[in-house]
């Protein structure tokens, strides 16, 4: 953050930020307050403002000239009270270098996109439960883009925003309106896509019959559970034939940048989202012996066969796609490959905790409530037991 003088910064994202105080509490700390604008003057003038309208304020009441606003109890004509967005941006600035690039990008575009429009210019005192409430139903019902409302795991998302902007301006001493955390969103879970046993095989021999380095990848991802950013970050110097082991350690994403050149995105590899993520796969014989057979010494990124070369996401999503057309499948998108993974294993009785651990969970719910989805046919395999029970003896 380059400095200006009279604490004006310049930040990151190339706009201006001035601080003021806002009151000296009882153990000498003072509490700051923050405006922002486009240009170093503009930002000036907004703190002579602050300034003015503080001596003015200290004036009256008899003590000696101080930048302090009480904000509470002597409102003032010519200086606004805290804002939601004082907090927020705030928040998002400090929080950049806690997060993950991606983390960080999403919490931005979610404060840019749906938080800052609706309650940016909303002051700090005057939210209300109500107004909160009101703000989650109008992303259900006609936020986004095209006005037809947001996923309810969306708009959960963005409140989770919001809940840690509470805690930044709590932390920092200030009172809370309300109670945020007794706020929800309902959702419904979501029924995820699995591919039958028959869909399976038909996909697998057609790979089989069609293999190149993307239609590998397929493979693995069917027979080992990586996600689609592990599979496009994977490299054949990650396959260990000794160990017959697949070491997941890094992933691909797509991400927007701020790149005054005009590029809106960029394509990162870094580790995966966790340190659970970070794993080894004992690979199946039979797989094994595909990818001996296919390596022949290759180096690089395993879909391309090249050491500079790499298929990003969405290019090896519309691949799947592609593929399954051409093997008269349903369309489903790349993660079905992934569920699918987990319920075969869980068919074929492997222990959740195993299973948990080769997909990269933090723990074993994640492994039973999101991607284990037992199929018909195993439901009534276990109905069946109960048989012997109703026979006539």
């Amino acid at each position: 953050m380059s400095r200006k003088g009279e604490n004006i910064y310049q930040r990151k994202d190339g706009r201006w930020e001035g601080r003021y105080i806002i009151e000296k509490r009882a153990n000498g700390k003072y509490r700051y307050g923050y405006e922002y604008a486009d240009t170093y003057q503009e930002v000036k003038k907004k703190l002579i403002v602050k300034k003015s309208a503080s001596a003015s304020l200290s004036a009256k009441a008899g003590s000696r000239a101080s930048f302090v606003l009480d904000i509470v109890q002597k409102p003032s004509s010519v200086s606004r009270r805290l804002l939601f967005r004082d907090f927020a941006e705030k928040w998002l600035d400090v929080t950049k270098s806690q997060v993950r690039e991606s983390t960080y990008i999403k919490y931005r575009n979610m404060m840019n996109s749906y938080i800052l429009p609706e309650l940016g210019d909303v002051e700090w005192r005057s939210i209300s439960r109500g107004s909160i409430e009101r703000f989650c139903s109008r992303m259900l019902s006609v936020g986004g883009k095209n006005h037809k409302g947001l996923s309810p795991k969306t708009v959960s998302d963005i409140m989770s925003v919001i809940r840690h902007v509470f805690r930044y301006a709590f932390n920092y001493g200030e009172i809370l309106p309300f109670d945020i955390s007794t706020i929800s969103v309902k959702r419904e879970p979501k029924e995820m896509q699995v591919l039958s046993r028959k869909e399976q095989d038909t996909l697998y021999r057609f790979l089989y019959a069609n293999l190149n380095d993307r239609n590998l990848g397929i493979l693995i991802c069917m027979f080992a559970g990586l996600r689609l950013g592990e599979i496009c970050a994977l490299r054949w110097e990650d396959i260990s034939f000794a160990e017959q082991v697949i070491f997941v350690r890094q992933s691909m994403q797509r991400l927007q940048t701020n790149n005054l050149s005009g590029r809106k995105t960029k394509i990162i590899i870094t580790a995966p989202k966790s340190r659970s993520s970070i794993r080894k796969i004992p690979i199946p014989k039979e797989l094994a012996n595909i990818l001996f057979s296919y390596w022949k010494g290759k180096q690089g990124y395993v879909l391309t066969g090249q050491i500079n070369v790499f298929v990003e996401p969405r290019s090896m999503e519309r691949h799947f796609k592609r593929i399954l057309g051409q093997a008269g499948l349903e369309q489903v998108n790349f993660h079905v490959l992934r569920h699918t993974f987990a319920t075969r294993c869980i068919e074929m009785d492997f222990d959740v905790k195993s299973l948990s651990e080769l997909l990269g969970h933090a723990n074993v719910n994640i492994t039973l409530n999101r991607y284990v989805h037992p199929s018909m046919e195993l439901k009534r395999k276990n109905m069946q037991r109960l048989s012997a029970l109703l026979a006539v003896k």
